[in-house]
C-alpha cells in the first residue's frame, strides 16, 4: 500500500506514514494523524499510555515512526504501522518480564503486533513501557 492519506501525506510500504524527521510531540502527533484508519487510533491509545506512565517522556519521529526515550538516555520503544497490524518495538524487549512475543533479527528487540480487532492485555502492555522505560535506553 502505498498513495496518499486523506490528509495528503504520503503512505510508504504498508500504510506507514512519511513524516519528516522531528523531536518534540508536534512531529510524533503529524504522524499519529496521519496513520491510515483504525490505525490512527491505536496510535493515539499507544501514545496516551506511555505518555501516563512516563511523564515528561522525550519523542521524536526518526525513520518514519515515533520513538520514546529519556531525554540523553536513549529511546525504549517506538511503533509503526504495517499493512495488517501496528507493530510495537520494545527496544529492550528480551529484557522485559514476561517478554514480548515476536522475535527481530535485533537480538534484544522484541515486538508486539496489533491487530484491528485485537484487544492487548492493557496491565501487560502498560507493565512492558514501565519496565522498558527503566532500562539503559538505545542511542540512535
Amino acid at each position: 500500500m502505498t498513495g496518499r492519506n486523506d490528509a495528503g501525506t504520503r503512505l510508504l510500504s504498508g500504510g506507514n506514514p512519511q513524516i519528516p524527521k522531528g523531536e518534540g510531540d508536534r512531529p510524533v502527533q503529524d504522524y499519529i494523524a496521519a496513520m491510515p484508519g483504525w490505525k490512527s487510533d491505536v496510535g493515539r491509545h499507544l501514545d496516551a499510555l506511555i505518555e501516563g506512565v512516563v511523564p515528561g517522556v522525550h519523542k521524536a519521529v526518526k525513520w518514519n515512526q515515533p520513538f520514546y526515550g529519556r531525554k540523553g538516555d536513549g529511546w525504549f520503544a517506538s511503533f509503526r504501522c504495517y499493512t495488517d497490524y501496528v507493530q510495537v518495538q520494545f527496544l529492550k524487549g528480551t529484557s522485559l518480564e514476561p517478554v514480548p512475543p515476536k522475535a527481530s533479527k535485533h537480538p534484544e528487540v522484541r515486538y508486539l503486533d496489533i491487530r484491528e480487532d485485537d484487544e492487548p492485555d492493557a496491565a501487560l502492555l502498560r507493565s512492558w513501557v514501565e519496565q522498558a522505560s527503566t532500562l539503559p535506553g538505545e542511542k540512535m
